[in-house]
């Protein structure tokens, strides 16, 4: 299949943060091919380039795929990402997120494949010693979900080290909001994140909003998080990826703001913009949240050269206000 724009294969290419990595692919000049196995992708988020339906540990659809397509690098986002979950089903956890990652580096190695970006976490690090949170900070993840995340980018390291495959680990913080036209956006089931749940409440959805804790070391007792537009953190994967192609060795890179906002700040903020009241009450700590989760982002400018264009939190609860208020 001859194609003059570079190809690149987006595993989990349906869902929330890898629908909007298709986008700026495709707006980079790149022809993203979603791959997606649609236990909590969208058909109606595949909306630049093809979308095959397969899951990472299904060898023969990944090799029938990189066959047809022929794509230059993968974007590694298919995985289950619910850290309550995966303290009570770990076995889901590592079945995915390490057994069928491994499935795909090895059909990647098979296909001749050599470039990776992966859609790590700030969770690799566990509760905090030290903020804001910088990339060399000691990694223990507290949760099967963090474990998976970390045991994967070792894994990964071992593949380079190995085999030569080149990847960046991108280790998000609290990826928000929707695309600024209205088009994609976030749709979880169950949802977890703090500001759909917040503006759900708002719409009436769903039940007023639980604030875990209000008893932290922070100003206002609430706790504490680095929220980035999910259109900034594609961006930053497209940029990782043109790093990764133009031969640079790979890295690990933090993607934040290096700004916290608290629950009650999320939450006043959401009052303003939506001119409705957020229903919401007070509720113990749930265990294992740190009080504070704030990104060091000055690796993410030095390597990567990429600044958040749309990550202050007024961007962020307005997009994700006119995508969920109008779907």
């Amino acid at each position: 299949m001859t194609n003059s724009k570079p190809r690149v294969l987006v595993t989990g290419g349906a869902g929330y943060i890898g629908s909007h990595a298709c986008r700026s692919l495709a707006e980079a000049g790149f022809d993203p091919v979603a791959y997606d196995n649609m236990v909590y992708g969208h058909s109606w988020a595949v909306q630049w380039g093809d979308l095959v339906e397969g899951d990472v540990a299904d060898r023969d659809t990944l090799m029938a795929a990189f066959e047809k397509y022929q794509p230059r690098a993968v974007m590694h986002f298919a995985g289950f990402a619910y850290v309550g979950e995966s303290v009570t089903d770990p076995a889901k956890y590592y079945a995915n997120n390490v057994s069928g990652g491994i499935t795909l580096l090895t059909a990647m190695k098979d296909a001749g494949i050599k470039a990776l970006i992966f859609s790590s976490s700030c969770a690799t690090y566990g509760m905090p010693k030290k903020l804001p949170l910088t990339e060399d900070h000691p990694q223990d993840p507290v949760s099967p979900y963090g474990q998976s995340k970390l045991m994967f980018e070792r894994i990964l390291a071992d593949f380079n080290h190995a085999y030569g495959l080149r990847h960046m680990n991108l280790r998000y913080f609290n990826a928000a909001g929707a695309s600024a036209d209205g088009t994609i956006g976030e749709d979880h089931a169950p949802e977890t994140h703090l500001i759909p749940l917040i503006l759900q409440a708002v719409l009436g959805k769903r039940p007023p909003l639980k604030v875990f804790g209000t008893d932290y070391p922070t100003p206002d007792g609430t706790a504490i998080r680095d929220y980035i537009h999910v259109t900034d953190l594609a961006e930053a994967h497209v940029l990782a990826l043109n790093l990764l192609l133009d031969g640079h060795p790979g890295d690990s890179i933090n993607l934040g703001t290096g700004r916290g906002y608290s629950v009650r700040e999320v939450i006043e903020t959401a009052q303003r913009i939506t001119g409705k009241p957020v229903p919401h009450q007070d509720a113990p700590r749930r265990a294992g949240d740190p009080p504070e989760l704030v990104a060091d982002a000055s690796r993410a400018a030095a390597v990567l050269g990429f600044t958040p264009k749309l990550s202050d939190l007024d961007t962020v609860v307005e997009t994700a206000w006119r995508w969920h208020s109008t779907h």
